[in-house]
């Protein structure tokens, strides 16, 4: 059973088609839930905009983050990470937490995180902590989600085949300078 776990999750891994995407877009669920929006911006570099509200807290924030993505077994399985900035508003509460008390939270986000896309879903799971530079009920939040998006707009096959013979055109290269 252990090795037919591990040929199934190897061969499934293959078949996905992570960062196979230009744009995506979906719900982000977990200890805030909201709205994601992701833009390739350049070769493994994403543009990211969630608009999130607490679980906890009367808050609703803004983030905007870039993330580097890197692959895991294969270029369809990857990791990412990077970071950004939020700016949040309090909601109508009692006056003891109001905005007047605690302020519009305003700081650095980090994120890390595994996605794949499967079809035209994109799947992610992260880990982003939340440092309030101003305002907020506390200086750090620790967020975990888990993200469903849906593939807008498909990254471009012409850019694969262009990699693709920049990649040879690199070995003959190193071919030739070997000889």
């Amino acid at each position: 059973m252990k090795y037919l776990t591990t040929i199934l999750f190897a061969a499934l891994s293959l078949s996905l088609a992570a960062q196979s995407y230009n744009t995506v877009a979906g719900l982000r669920l977990g200890t805030e839930w909201g709205l994601t929006v992701k833009q390739r911006v350049y070769d493994n570099w994403t543009a990211e905009m969630l608009v999130q509200s607490s679980l906890v807290r009367d808050e609703t924030t803004l983030t905007i983050l870039a993330a580097n993505h890197n692959s895991i077994l294969s270029r369809h399985f990857n990791i990412y990470a990077g970071g950004g900035i939020h700016f949040g508003w309090v909601g109508d509460t009692p006056a003891e937490t109001a905005a007047e008390e605690t302020g519009n939270p305003f700081g650095l986000d980090g994120i890390i995180g595994l996605e794949m896309t499967i079809g035209n879903i994109n799947f992610s799971y992260d880990f982003k902590p939340a440092l309030n530079l101003t305002g907020g009920e506390k200086t750090l939040y620790t967020q975990t989600a888990v993200s469903i998006r849906y593939r807008f707009w498909k990254r471009d096959k012409l850019y694969w085949e262009k990699s693709k013979r920049r990649r040879e055109r690199e070995k003959r290269r190193r071919q030739r300078r070997k000889n």
